[in-house]
C-alpha cells in the first residue's frame, strides 16, 4: 500500500495536517475550486520565488493564505509593495479580505517540491538529467536528510521510447506512518515532450504528541505575518 499511494495523503491525520482548513457546507465544491484557483495563480505568478507549499484557512469574512518560500524577498518586494499587490489580486479572486503569511524555508534542499522544480529547470536548460539528479541527491544528504529517492520518466535525452529511471540514497520507509516523508511531482517541458520528476525525501521520524499543522517538519523563519506557534509543538523528530 505504501509503495503506491501518495505519502503525504497517506499521513494526513497521523503526522500531517490538511493544507485547506475550513468548513464547507453546501458550497464545499465552490470553495475547493477556489482553493485550487488560488494555488494555481500563486504558483504561476511567483514562479521565480521558489514556493513550496500554500496553506489556506477560511473564516466567515477572512481568507488566510500562508506561503512557504525559499525566496521571500521576491514575494514581499520593496517596502512590502509586492505583497500588498498580491493581497489585492487574491481579494478579487475570493471576494473577501485576505491575510498573507510568508515563511522562509531555511533548508530548501529538504523540500521535495523545490528539489523537483530545480531538477526540472536544469533539464529544461539542457543540463544532463543524471548530473542534475545526482547533484540534488548529494545536496539533500548534506543537509542531513535520512534518505532521498528521485524517479524520472519520459523521453530521456530525446529517446524514441519513453522509460523511467530511479535514483536513491539512504532510506525511504513508505509504509512507516511516523516517517516524515515529503513528496512532489513536477513536469519539465522539453522540445521532445514532458519529463515527469518525482521526489521523495525522508526527514526523520515523528514521536510523541502530534500537532497536525501542515507546517510541521519544515524548517521555517517567520518573515511577514503572524508566527505559526503550532509548528512542531509537542512533537519531536529523531534522526
Amino acid at each position: 500500500m505504501g509503495q503506491k499511494t501518495n505519502p503525504i495523503g497517506n499521513r494526513i491525520g497521523i503526522i500531517r495536517g490538511w493544507e485547506s482548513n475550513w468548513y464547507g457546507g453546501r458550497d464545499y465544491g465552490d470553495k475547493l475550486s477556489e482553493d485550487d484557483k488560488i494555488r494555481r495563480y500563486i504558483f504561476a505568478r511567483l514562479a521565480k520565488a521558489s514556493v513550496s507549499r500554500i496553506i489556506i484557512e477560511r473564516t466567515l469574512k477572512l481568507v488566510t493564505v500562508t506561503i512557504t518560500t525559499a525566496r521571500p524577498g521576491i514575494i514581499i518586494g520593496k517596502g512590502g509593495s509586492e505583497v500588498d499587490r498580491l493581497k489585492e489580486e487574491l481579494k478579487k479572486i475570493t471576494g473577501k479580505e485576505v491575510q498573507l503569511n510568508i515563511f522562509e524555508i531555511k533548508r530548501p534542499e529538504l523540500e521535495a517540491q523545490l528539489v523537483a522544480a530545480s531538477i526540472a529547470r536544469q533539464i529544461e536548460s539542457r543540463i544532463s538529467y543524471r548530473r542534475a539528479i545526482k547533484m540534488a541527491i548529494a545536496a539533500s544528504m548534506r543537509m542531513n536528510a535520512e534518505g532521498i529517492k528521485v524517479q524520472i520518466s519520459g523521453r530521456l535525452n530525446g529517446a524514441e521510447m519513453a522509460r523511467s529511471e530511479n535514483y536513491k540514497d539512504g532510506r525511504i520507509p513508505l509504509s512507516t506512518f511516523r516517517a516524515d516523508i515529503d513528496y512532489a511531482l513536477v513536469e519539465a517541458r522539453t522540445t521532445y515532450g514532458r519529463i515527469g520528476i518525482k521526489v521523495w525525501i525522508m526527514k526523520g521520524e515523528v514521536y510523541g504528541k502530534r500537532e497536525l499543522s501542515p507546517l510541521v517538519g519544515m524548517s521555517l523563519n517567520a518573515t511577514k505575518g503572524k508566527n505559526d506557534k503550532r509548528s512542531g509543538r509537542g512533537a519531536r523528530r529523531r534522526k
